[in-house]
């Protein structure tokens, strides 16, 4: 007769989880993904910017002409949560530098991660996530302006600053939608560089991701603030900025788990940054 496993804890309670990593160490993890896209096959790591460029532009043009505008802010947003499922041929790439390994931009694309459907897996509950955070924005602008038609990405500004049922809006949907944002950082920030360099499950990876960020709060705080300030520019520039920013953000996210990541029994070689 078969029992029930033992729970297992994602990461095992002997590790250490704070490293004690100032803010500015962010920093140190962006130069090293910017090194990552530039001394080896950048041509690789500029193609794979150009295809999320190409994603991201088709995406938010989908919105428009199919009149779903209204949902294009936290689409926008939650990109964020996303963005690290598309960045795993990056984190590939950073790897197989790590490891002293040749790489090329078809081993970006058809990646052999370790947890192999696992990543599958994670991605489809984080779009399922995204999904329910976009429906929320959805709700809270019926409760503000009841069943009233969205005016379009022309007059928005004027609906949410003009009136006091905007700025409860903006406030609210501030609120709610940091809340989804942190809830998608904390997952999304390791799963997939667990998944593709370790043997694990998808919910164990996604614990292990929260434990991880949840410990080394300053450095992760520094970390999501620099990613957003980069996303906001790539919007700014109508993605333009992506074909370079999102290479440099997946390979600098390789190298912030390396840093974070390094307990016993890990299968990561060398440090994430040079001493």
């Amino acid at each position: 007769m078969s029992t029930i496993p033992k729970p297992v804890p994602a990461i095992p309670r002997q590790f250490k989880l704070n490293h004690n990593l100032p803010p500015d160490t962010a920093f140190q993890w962006l130069h090293a993904g910017w090194r990552d896209f530039t001394s080896v096959n950048p041509v690789a790591s500029l193609l794979y910017g150009l295809l999320v460029f190409v994603l991201s532009v088709a995406i938010v043009s989908s919105l428009y002409l199919l009149k779903m505008d209204y949902i294009m802010f936290p689409a926008l947003s939650a990109f964020t949560v996303i963005g690290p499922a598309l960045a795993i041929g990056l984190y590939e790439k950073s790897r197989r530098i790590t490891s002293g390994e040749t790489v090329s931009f078809y081993d970006m694309l058809f990646v052999k991660a370790r947890s192999k459907g696992q990543v599958l897996f994670v991605g489809v509950l984080l779009s399922l996530l995204v999904l329910m955070w976009m429906r929320t924005a959805v709700l809270l602008y019926a409760l503000f302006y009841g069943m009233r038609p969205f005016p379009g990405l022309e007059q928005v500004a004027g609906t949410l600053l003009a009136t006091t049922d905007g700025w409860l809006l903006l406030l609210v949907g501030t609120i709610v939608g940091g809340l989804f944002a942190a809830f998608g950082f904390a997952v999304s920030a390791f799963s997939f560089p667990i998944l593709l360099n370790e043997k694990s499950d998808a919910f164990s990876a996604m614990g292990a991701s929260i434990v991880l960020v949840w410990h080394n709060l300053p450095v992760m705080l520094m970390w999501g603030f620099i990613v957003m300030t980069l996303f906001g520019l790539t919007v700014i520039t109508g993605f333009i900025a992506m074909i370079i920013v999102y290479p440099v953000l997946g390979h600098a996210t390789w190298h912030a788990y390396v840093a974070i990541r390094k307990e016993p029994g890990t299968p990561v070689v060398g440090p994430a940054i040079p001493d």
